[in-house]
């Protein structure tokens, strides 16, 4: 069965575009069938990019499980002295990515076609972003969760958007356990999604 974290999508291509307001710029996006939210920008994503607050930490920005790229070409819009790494498994989403960052004359940021972090550069990360592949499973998840703790800087931020109803409450106990009581917060919550925010304390 195909889903929208599949390597290589076989439905038959659909492209479609909209525009959108985020952070205050007005953007364009080109999406397709075969990506996560093929037609729109879903309610959960526009959370946590409206809920996002850049943390005073110097490093470049790390969107996980990218899709099409409304996280990582509105950041890049949004802070353009920051460099922007924006991954994904899916090669249509990757393909996707990089042309919205044309469309958007986004000049610092990065799409790699990548399985979680296997082949994210091995960089301190100020901040890292992802609207998790919850339909992979708790394992594929909290392993998100572990690896984005190994790739911040010390002080960075891990922001993630889940659902209550997909396992909001055991997610935060997990980040808990791997960033430490106390280190994660809930910053927004609405119709059921919670935004977390992890952060990365020296030891």
């Amino acid at each position: 069965m195909e889903h929208y974290y599949s390597e290589k999508p076989t439905s038959k291509s659909d492209p479609h575009s909209f525009q959108i307001e985020l952070l205050g710029h007005q953007l364009t996006f080109t999406t397709d069938v075969g990506v996560f939210s093929k037609r729109f920008l879903d309610f959960g994503t526009k959370l946590l990019i409206e809920s996002f607050q850049m943390p005073g930490v110097e490093g470049p920005l790390l969107d996980v499980g990218c899709g099409y790229g409304p996280i990582g070409v509105s950041l890049a819009k949004q802070a353009p002295d920051r460099r922007v790494v924006m991954v994904d498994i899916n090669e249509r989403a990757v393909s996707l990515a990089e042309k919205n960052c044309q469309i958007n004359d986004i000049h610092n940021a990065i799409v790699i076609k990548s399985d979680l972090f296997n082949d994210v550069p091995d960089e301190n990360y100020a901040a890292i972003l992802s609207n998790p592949p919850i339909r992979a499973g708790k394992k594929v998840v909290y392993q998100l969760f572990q690896n984005a703790y190994e790739f911040l800087a010390e002080n960075g931020e891990f922001w993630c958007v889940i659902q209550k109803k997909q396992g909001a409450s055991s997610a935060e106990k997990e980040l808990q356990a791997i960033f430490g009581f106390g280190n994660v917060d809930v910053i927004n919550k609405k119709k059921g999604y919670f935004i977390f925010r992890s952060k990365k304390k020296s030891n």
